[in-house]
């Protein structure tokens, strides 16, 4: 049911929606929450609020207020919760946004992010829906955090400060990416979330009608994670992203297959990916080297649309 108010609702696919208050001003909203995806607690809430707080960065939007979401099982102490809480808070804070309250559930299995509300001037919002042919793509976070997730799950002996390397990309802020991408007059972009680098880029391709073609020898990948991707360390949502694409995912036959698997696999708290104007590409740039954002990575284009192909891979 759609409401006259509501300026971006599902129908794009965008990060979050959009609640029009006033000519100026533009209620943000959004909610992401899961499982842990390291062993430390701190770190795991670092995680998940970052993760929660980029669909607001991803609209162009700037953060006001945050809930906490918490599922945890009693027979866990009190303090391990206290110490994921910490963590999130940690972030809220850096977000400059306040914390507003939360709620939690009794649950078999530890779950945590946030509800997030920030604003938007509606003739300023970054969506989905806008991306040109001529516009070239822009990563800011290596891919690869889901094969990581995934080996440290599996028990796999990884280097400590390897651990803490790919952790503290994942709870890096995609604010400063965000900031970057405004002052480089960017329209559109997301951020690489659960649904994978192909996944979300589908996302962009349906809504504005075109479709988003990714260079595999451009892609940044964070350390180890295509030797761990060849050693089978995948969650589960590579497949179902691929299945999910059909048809609309074209894959180039020289390209490696645990590559092929990492821009299926679900991200954690993934990058910005953004579609920018290609005579701004350089400002962007620089804007991003200057927020010393993860990365700043060239990666594709976008294209007239080509049959029923959403996004491609070379």
């Amino acid at each position: 049911m759609s409401h006259a108010a509501l300026i971006i609702g599902p129908e794009t696919l965008d990060d979050a929606g959009v609640f029009r208050l006033d000519e100026n001003t533009g209620l943000v909203q959004t909610l992401d929450f899961f499982p842990p995806v390291v062993d430390d607690p701190v770190w795991f809430g670092r995680i998940a609020a970052a993760n929660a707080l980029s669909d607001v960065y991803a609209m162009g939007g700037r953060v006001l207020t945050a809930m906490n979401i918490v599922g945890f099982p009693p027979k866990l102490p009190m303090s391990l919760l206290g110490q994921i809480l910490r963590g999130g808070a940690e972030k809220i804070i850096e977000a400059g946004a306040a914390l507003a309250g939360g709620h939690s559930v009794r649950d078999e299995e530890i779950k945590y992010g946030l509800s997030v509300t920030g604003i938007v001037h509606p003739d300023r919002i970054i969506s989905n829906a806008r991306a040109r042919p001529g516009d070239l793509l822009v990563l800011t976070k290596p891919l690869g955090m889901g094969a990581f997730s995934t080996a440290l799950k599996k028990g796999e002996p990884l280097d400590p400060g390897l651990v803490e390397r790919a952790c503290t990309v994942m709870a890096t802020l995609n604010r400063g990416a965000s900031e970057a991408a405004i002052l480089a007059g960017v329209r559109t972009m997301t951020d690489v979330t659960g649904f994978g680098l192909m996944g979300h880029a589908r996302g962009i391709a349906e809504a504005s009608g075109v479709t988003l073609e990714f260079r595999a020898a451009d892609l940044p990948f964070f350390e180890r994670a295509l030797e761990l991707a060849e050693q089978k360390f995948i969650s589960g949502a590579s497949s179902k992203t691929r299945l999910f694409l059909g048809g609309h995912a074209e894959v180039g036959a020289a390209v490696p297959f645990a590559l092929q698997q990492l821009v299926f696999d679900a991200e954690t708290s993934g990058g910005l990916l953004i579609c920018v104007a290609a005579e701004r590409a350089g400002e962007l740039l620089a804007e991003l080297g200057r927020r010393q954002t993860p990365c700043a990575a060239l990666v594709g284009r976008v294209l007239a649309r080509e049959g029923e192909v959403r996004v491609r891979l070379t």
